[in-house]
């Protein structure tokens, strides 16, 4: 199951389009120029039923192979949502809307998942029937939860399902997976210390939240260091230290933080809530001021299922004959309400050298294109496999 040379006969085509996606980013829910393009592209090449509309902007095509004798259905999963970012690229085909960029490259999953559309539409050389799932805002957004809400898996009969995400950095062609937990939950909180503002140069009628907030910082790296199993994965980031002055001899009233924490297990999770909770409240008791706690949990943690990472693995090698055992990824990634739902697994592909995931140089590597589209394909002929 190499690279399919059918793929390099449409790289010219599906670059075009990817370039013109990446040209017209569009984000969260509203992927309403991207959907039509999907939907009309699915269209032309022949699928047997196309549906827009779900989750918003959302698309799902089906292709039935040659024989249904199986019954059984695999979904493949693209995202289709961009990032507010502004572009540094200078390419000529750079964002053209100001504050919006493909900086995740999920315009070359979506135009990887095409590829394959059309190579499975042409050759229908498996036994079921593949669902084709274009998602709207990963970013975010779980546009996966409200497809999966809205009936996604049970309207299509879906029984298994497959996802990819690009790597810049590393190894061009070399596909990285691992069993069970592979991405993070994430989680975010917000926090208002709020005092008693005043004069900078008489703190002493004053309660400082500052001096409460820089305590809280600190505090809230013990979550890890002392609260923490060592062999435990844990991250806490404070992303965002706001006062409401910008005066150099104002003691502000208060102070708004926000970050993110990343745990493996619902155990740790469950933890690192509760301890986080405790140190932004009791912290800034300790010092007269008084913490207003939001604490929002996000995408959870990412699992893949043993036996289909076992034949994901297996078509990886034989794409490109690189696939390895890969560490966990502290990042978060919605396909995780999919795999809630359904058996499958999540790979990830090595791009090459380039400007990392979320950076405003980004750009996806167009000559990847056939290597995803391959490995899309493999795992269709593999779990349907023709008679």
């Amino acid at each position: 199951m190499p690279i399919r040379n059918r793929f390099s006969e449409m790289l010219p085509e599906l670059s075009a389009f990817r370039r013109d996606l990446h040209a017209h980013p569009e984000l969260g829910f509203d992927c309403f120029r991207t959907a039509s393009r999907v939907a009309q592209a699915l269209r032309e090449m022949g699928c047997d039923q196309v549906v827009e509309g779900i989750a918003k902007s959302g698309v799902v095509g089906v292709i039935k192979g040659r024989q249904a004798a199986s019954g059984k259905v695999v979904g493949l999963r693209a995202d289709m949502d961009a990032l507010p970012i502004h572009e540094a690229t200078g390419l000529p085909h750079a964002s053209t809307i100001p504050g919006k960029m493909h900086a995740c490259g999920h315009d070359g999953h979506t135009t990887m998942l095409l590829g394959a559309a059309r190579y499975l539409a042409e050759t229908r050389n498996f036994d079921g029937t593949v669902v084709l799932i274009f998602q709207p805002a990963e970013e975010g957004g779980g546009g996966a939860k409200v497809m999966c809400d809205e009936g996604l898996m049970e309207r299509f009969g879906i029984h298994e399902v497959y996802g990819m995400h690009n790597r810049p950095g590393h190894d061009f062609g070399e596909f990285v997976i691992r069993s069970g937990p592979f991405y993070a939950s994430a989680d975010e909180f917000e926090v208002s210390i709020e005092g008693r503002g005043g004069h900078a140069a008489k703190p002493h009628d004053c309660i400082d939240p500052t001096v409460a907030a820089a305590q809280v910082v600190l505090a809230l790296q013990t979550v890890v260091s002392r609260n923490t199993d060592p062999v435990a994965q844990v991250v806490v980031s404070v992303c965002t230290f706001r006062t409401e002055s910008e005066a150099f001899n104002v003691i502000p009233q208060r102070v708004l933080l926000k970050g993110t924490v990343r745990t493996l297990t619902p155990e740790t999770r469950d933890m690192a809530q509760a301890r986080i909770t405790d140190i932004l409240t009791h912290t800034a008791a300790a010092h007269g001021a008084r913490a207003e706690v939001n604490y929002m949990r996000g995408y959870p943690v990412m699992v893949n299922h043993a036996a289909e990472t076992e034949v994901a693995m297996k078509i990886g090698r034989g794409v490109t004959g690189r696939c390895i055992e890969g560490p966990y990824n502290m990042g978060g990634e919605d396909f995780a309400y999919m795999l809630e739902e359904r058996p499958g697994a999540y790979i990830v592909l090595g791009a090459g050298p380039g400007a990392k995931l979320h950076h405003p140089e980004y750009d996806f590597n167009d000559e990847i294109i056939p290597i995803g589209a391959s490995w899309f394909v493999g795992m269709v002929e593999e779990r349907m496999p023709a008679p």
